[in-house]
């Protein structure tokens, strides 16, 4: 064979393997990936151990679907669904239950024209949607927590420890709640306490974590107004009350679960852009789910 030939061989043989050799590599921008694929790379991101005891489960559609783009969410509500599929993301990534349920579990609500007009669409719109909470809290740092942190602007004010303490510069509670509102874009926050307390010591209980933490946290000394994001009100709310009518200087303002939460799904998106690269990632609010009448 003349060495012209052995050349041309030689490059046939390299062009044939290197698809061969690129596929044991990470997928570039352009490649086509799986809903699975995306949880098993998130699962390999996360620095806690994977549990599988979790609601962090596939809840609709079919994960072997390609992604064309992937959406985060606090909660996937239909508006959220609706503004996903209209551009082009079709795995959405949510932090709280789809159907009404801790664990999905729709017995009770079978047949319902809500529950059944949202499975509709889904399938209509060949979504996918994966629930990441668990190991979402789990990771250090606690994603949720992160996120709302940053949306604080207080991560210069973190007290060490492992409770969610922060030191502001000294402020009144009014002022404080005033700040929350503007900064989380909510007219819905609630307040126990005396409008002109002042106070430098805060505490933050995201979610629902219940009221046997909350009045653990807000009991502290260097705590003097507990953030929550919700709360049975015959038990946290009532402490507060009580602790405010005595005498003590403490304060509670309940933000609503969203609004405690939903940073740390933004600060989500973020994240996966670090290790998802093939296809658009990006954040999508569900919002407050409350309003309050405009004042006289």
């Amino acid at each position: 064979m003349r060495a012209e030939e052995w050349i041309v061989l030689g490059f046939g043989l390299a062009s044939a393997l290197t698809p061969l050799l690129a596929a044991d590599k990470a997928p570039t921008s352009g490649a086509r990936i799986t809903a699975r694929q995306v949880v098993e790379r998130i699962k390999k991101n996360v620095n806690c151990q994977w549990s599988a005891d979790t609601v962090d489960t596939f809840k609709a559609g079919d994960s072997d679907t390609p992604v064309t783009g992937i959406a985060t969410t606090f909660t996937a509500t239909f508006d959220v669904l609706k503004r996903a599929a209209a551009s082009g993301r079709n795995l959405i990534i949510t932090h709280e239950p789809t159907f009404y349920h801790h664990t999905e579990d729709t017995r009770e609500v079978e047949g319902d024209p809500v529950l059944e007009a949202k499975r509709a669409f889904i399938k209509e719109h060949g979504l996918v949607i994966w629930r990441f909470h668990d190991h979402w809290h789990r990771h250090q740092p606690d994603g949720i927590l992160q996120g709302m942190t940053e949306k604080f602007g207080w991560q210069e004010f973190r007290r060490p420890g492992a409770e969610p303490v922060f030191r502001l510069p000294e402020t009144t509670l009014r002022r404080l709640a005033e700040t929350l509102r503007d900064r989380l874009g909510t007219d819905a926050i609630r307040v126990v306490g005396d409008p002109e307390m002042k106070l430098a010591g805060v505490g933050f209980s995201a979610g629902a974590s219940g009221s046997v933490s909350q009045m653990r946290l807000l009991r502290r000394d260097d705590v003097q107004v507990l953030l929550v994001g919700e709360t049975r009100e015959w038990e946290t709310v009532e402490y507060a009350r009580d602790a405010v009518q005595e005498g003590k200087p403490k304060a509670l303002i309940i933000l609503g679960h969203t609004v405690s939460e939903e940073a740390g799904m933004e600060y989500c998106a973020r994240w996966l852009r670090g290790f998802i690269t093939e296809v658009p990632v990006e954040f999508i609010a569900a919002g407050d789910p409350f309003w309050v009448p405009p004042g006289k």
